[in-house]
């Protein structure tokens, strides 16, 4: 999750579990990454330019993330525990490929969606390997992340 221009980059980044990302700064000026998350609490307090800090995401959730010397910068860490997740494409489309038959629960996630914690919820129910096509008219802003738990949650 770089910093350039004074932007994260990427806006949203969708993590397993258990993964380790990296904060490299790549502007000439110094930030001071942060989240008052629950899935993460951290701080990577003042670093430079070439300089990089990393932090292990251990839990499933959705990170916000901030600079305490920019007020303006944003983003979000989307960190899942399914092997089944995928992050829309710039047409707002998702693919989740091998998903198992049977029933299970859709959640979507995307900045600016109204739904409480930003969430949509839909159980739904795959069947057999032919291809399958759910459209969801959700009206949200795009990157917006997908996920689908094995099992009738």
């Amino acid at each position: 999750m770089a910093q350039q221009h004074t932007t994260f980059v990427p806006h949203v980044l969708l993590v397993p579990v258990g993964a380790v990302v990296s904060f490299p700064n790549r502007d000439r000026v110094r930030h001071h990454v942060y989240s008052f998350s629950p899935a993460k609490r951290f701080e990577l307090k003042l670093y430079g330019q070439e300089q990089s800090r990393t932090v292990q995401f251990d839990k499933p959730g959705v990170v916000a993330l901030g600079c305490n010397i920019h007020d303006k910068m944003s983003a979000y860490i989307i960190v899942v525990d399914t092997p089944y997740a995928a992050q829309s494409d710039a047409g707002g489309r998702v693919t989740l490929n091998a998903v198992p038959d049977g029933p299970g629960v859709l959640t979507i996630w995307a900045e600016g969606l109204k739904a409480p914690d930003n969430r949509l919820v839909q159980r739904i129910t795959f069947q057999g390997q032919r291809e399958s096509t759910q459209v969801l008219d959700i009206r949200a802003l795009t990157p917006m992340t997908m996920t689908m738990p094995m099992g009738g949650q």
